[in-house]
């Protein structure tokens, strides 16, 4: 990417080469300007000083006299004009003579301001305007006073001495280009491939070689390694922004070569923060897999898909703002006003977003619970923006929206502490009192036995006479946290209960009319003849006991 970037632009750089002096030599003024120095409006006085710096016609004297230092006495013009035109030439600002006023009293009506000023570029140098001084229009004193500190700021770093020293390596044209402006840009490619070569190998050499050490060798190739790479490339562009302007380039090549420059830093930079997302994302999860609670689970991806699309919209605004120089701010009032249409046009959609947030907050479920309200009846499988996804026990799926979870009265069967078993054991009217009583005693011992039974709280009873049966009641919880394991603990239940009602000679009742003859001439009755001794129930309750039950448990 670096090498085609390098050799179309420097292509464009020979064969498109456009010099300030070709930009102003081609007003008709140029050669009145030449023989002296007119000021009389905004349009002569950029001729006089942009064309006395240039090389045919250098005569920075009749520059600086384009200058107010009425507040700087002791100023040396001649510098001050160099210093300024290096500012434009830096900042990539391309003046052209036929659109600057050839108005004496020209007044600039978005200023503002009462007297007559012209501004060059009021995005990329707002302090830098001629003002109007009696007869004469000179850069104003306001900018003569900022010229230095525009200066340091357009070459930083010390940068500014290579604009005296490259000149001396020789000014002979080739290409359009100067000897030593060609010797720079090949310096200057080769320092890039240098760093690039360097950056590379640090890279994938070090840092893997440093995950690799710690254990985290996946996580750095997968994750880290990108960021590495493109964190790489964004120092060489900020080393291009930093050495490119000391090249002194064409003036209409170097202002787009800026756009590209300007483009590339927020991009890259947005680049890094959309790839350090999911190195955030890799760390929340991590402690999600710490918690107890599954919902945090579904936190992650929708925090990582929410942080890119922050990380998006804020990098195509800063990108528009500082690599396309685009005022954002109507922009930004624009989408204020239109978001209101918007919202109003989606309700449902806001509504069924804040409603996520709120399940994210509360957590009414996790998934993998039970969950019921209304026509909602089954396991949550994933929480989104939009919608619960919840698979029912006909094994389809649905789709709930947010926002009416978040308004309904759910029944989370998933945060069951206990799960409640209840049934009524009907034993019929010809069982004994002392039968029946040793039967509910068994009924207890079976739950104070069984492993997965509430032990502190449970009812058995007899506790109804119905039309057709002795009514005992069997009320207890289980200790399990599934569903499956809850049919698992009625069927051992269950069982249990049967076997002992076997062992002690217990009939359970069913609704059915039946007609008793006591007894029939040499028939035996019908009615079973029960011992009337409670000993005898005892005896058989202590053989089931120690034959099932306690047997169950060793």
């Amino acid at each position: 990417m670096l090498q085609k970037f390098f050799y179309s632009a420097l292509f464009t750089i020979v064969f498109t080469s456009t010099s300030w002096a070709q930009l102003i030599t081609d007003s008709p003024e140029s050669e009145v300007i030449s023989k002296g120095v007119n000021l009389s409006s905004p349009y002569h006085t950029t001729l006089t000083f942009f064309y006395n710096l240039e090389e045919a016609d250098y005569r920075p004297e009749r520059s600086a006299q384009a200058l107010d230092l009425s507040d700087a006495t002791d100023a040396n013009g001649e510098k001050l004009s160099v210093k300024l035109k290096q500012v434009f030439e830096g900042k990539g600002i391309i003046i052209r003579t036929s659109s600057v006023p050839n108005l004496p009293n020209y007044q600039d009506s978005t200023s503002g301001a009462a007297e007559p000023l012209y501004f060059f570029d009021k995005q990329k140098l707002p302090g830098v305007f001629l003002e109007k001084k009696g007869k004469q229009w000179k850069f104003s004193s306001f900018t003569v006073s900022q010229i230095d500190e525009l200066h340091r700021e357009t070459y930083p770093f010390g940068t500014a001495k290579l604009l005296n020293l490259l000149p001396k390596i020789g000014n002979d044209v080739y290409f359009g280009l100067h000897f030593w402006q060609l010797v720079g840009i090949f310096f200057l490619v080769l320092m890039v491939f240098l760093a690039h070569f360097f950056f590379t190998f640090l890279v994938d050499k070090g840092l893997v070689y440093f995950f690799r050490r710690f254990g985290y060798q996946k996580i750095g190739e997968n994750y880290l390694l990108p960021v590495a790479r493109v964190t790489s490339i964004y120092f060489i562009v900020l080393t291009l922004a930093l050495f490119m302007p000391v090249l002194q380039l064409p003036a209409e090549v170097w202002a787009w070569i800026i756009i590209i420059l300007n483009t590339l830093k927020p991009f890259l930079i947005t680049v890094i923060f959309y790839k350090l997302v999911n190195v955030v994302a890799i760390y929340f999860a991590r402690l999600a897999t710490k918690t107890e609670s599954t919902l945090d689970d579904q936190l992650v991806p929708l925090l990582r898909k929410t942080l890119k699309a922050f990380v998006v919209i804020i990098g195509t605004l800063f990108i528009l703002r500082d690599g396309l120089n685009l005022d954002i701010i109507p922009f930004l009032t624009g989408l204020s006003i239109g978001g209101v249409a918007i919202a109003l046009a989606a309700q449902d959609t806001i509504k069924n977003f804040f409603g996520s947030v709120m399940i994210f907050i509360d957590k009414p479920f996790q998934v993998g619970d039970w969950i019921t309200s209304g026509d909602i009846d089954g396991t949550v499988e994933e929480v989104g923006f939009r919608s619960t996804r919840i698979r029912t026990f006909r094994n389809s799926v649905m789709y709930v929206p947010n926002g009416k979870i978040a308004d309904a009265t759910l029944d989370n069967h998933g945060l069951r502490n206990y799960r409640r078993f209840y049934t009524t054991l009907t034993v019929t009217y010809d069982t004994p009192p002392q039968l029946i009583e040793e039967f509910v005693v068994g009924l207890r011992e079976i739950v104070l036995h069984h492993p997965h039974t509430r032990k502190d709280y449970y009812h058995v009873y007899f506790n109804n006479l119905s039309a057709y049966s002795q009514d005992i009641m069997f009320y207890i919880f289980f200790s399990v946290p599934t569903w499956p394991e809850e049919l698992k603990a009625r069927h051992e239940i269950l069982i249990q209960t049967v076997q002992l009602a076997n062992k002690l000679g217990v009939r359970f009742a069913f609704p059915t009319q039946t007609l008793h003859m006591e007894s029939f001439p040499e028939k035996q009755s019908l009615v079973p003849n029960y011992p009337e001794e409670s000993a005898h129930y005892q005896k058989k309750l202590g053989e089931f006991l120690q034959n099932e039950l306690r047997s169950k448990k060793n």
